[in-house]
């Protein structure tokens, strides 16, 4: 029970509002996207850029490059964000995450992509989903409708989102992205029944929609599901396996499910690459060690832990425990 009231503190930050990817509308900035080949290759693909936020699971905007392998994201609210770029005979790619900063009103931002033949030659595991068949279908209407949406999810408008992301899947039923931010507009309204519908519905459509997959792991973890969570959760991190977000909401619910060494491991994946303060990963993999008794790797844990968030609730909790923990 105490280790369940813990993570419940801890969850309240992994589960950030629908809204919090879109900032203060006054601050915002353009990226400018180009997508490469690698070694240098000439581009000749016309492929699906996937703009994500990284404190949210809706994907914000999607484009498809133009002739010179570019794409640009105007008017973006400060904050941090990520990219998965797809396309046929690529594998799926993601840009890790950048900042955009109201400081800077223009980035350059390059994406480098593997061709499917090669990852394959590499004794990858596999190429990466493509786009999916649906979504290269889009009709321009239903587009122009769900970015309109977007706008007004941007304005906390609700009601209106909802109304133009409904003309959007009415054009198009087999729109997926626009179920997905149904379901995040849903949340917002307060109807549970409609948003896990809608987000069924996005997955059914593209199995490898991850923001869908992570969006039902978050309905499972308010209800305390927390066996579903973990498996919508890892079909996420398998499609999208370099998002330090859903690994840690992974990890975390591993924790829960008694998965021990499968929570560390994912832990130490977030921590190995760049992440925007994922700091709870150290509180995670702590008690994954203490619940194996490893009193050592735990302490070292929570020491990290206070090193990257020194003040604040979060860090009184872990020092009492650290300082039971010691006290052994």
């Amino acid at each position: 029970m105490i280790l369940r009231r813990l993570l419940s503190l801890f969850l309240l930050a992994l589960i950030p509002c629908a809204w919090a990817q879109f900032g203060n509308p006054e601050s915002n900035g353009n990226i400018h996207v180009r997508v490469v080949l690698e070694n240098g290759r000439r581009c000749n693909i016309h492929a699906r850029v996937v703009l994500m936020n990284s404190a949210s699971s809706s994907p914000v905007s999607d484009q498809f490059t133009d002739d010179e392998c570019m794409v640009s994201f105007d008017n973006l609210p400060v904050g941090n964000y990520h990219m998965v770029v797809s396309g046929e005979g690529i594998q799926e790619t993601d840009s890790g995450l950048f900042e955009v900063d109201s400081r800077k009103a223009s980035q350059v931002i390059y994406v480098t992509v593997k061709l499917a033949s090669d990852a394959a030659a590499s004794n990858n595991t596999g190429s990466g989903p493509t786009v999916a068949a649906v979504d290269l279908n889009i009709p321009k209407r239903a587009k122009k409708d769900f970015d309109k949406a977007t706008d007004l999810i941007a304005k906390q408008d609700w009601n209106q989102a909802k109304d133009e992301l409904m003309k959007a899947v009415a054009i198009y039923p087999q729109y997926a992205d626009a179920y997905n931010n149904l379901g995040v507009v849903y949340a917002r309204l307060g109807d549970r029944a409609q948003e896990r519908e809608v987000l069924q519905k996005a997955v059914t459509l593209n199995d490898h929609l991850a923001s869908a997959f992570v969006n039902l792991g978050k309905m499972d973890i308010a209800e305390h599901n927390f066996p579903e969570a973990e498996t919508n959760l890892a079909k996420a991190a398998t499609i999208e396996n370099n998002n330090p977000q859903t690994l840690m909401l992974l990890a975390n619910v591993e924790l829960m499910n008694q998965h021990f060494d499968a929570a560390i491991t994912h832990c130490g994946k977030v921590h190995s690459m760049p992440h925007d303060s994922q700091t709870l990963v150290h509180y995670i993999a702590a008690r994954a060690y203490e619940r194996e008794n490893r009193p050592t790797e735990a302490v070292a844990e929570f020491h990290t832990f206070l090193q990257e968030e020194p003040s604040g609730e979060r860090a009184d909790a872990v020092r009492k425990e650290l300082s039971g923990l010691e006290g052994r």
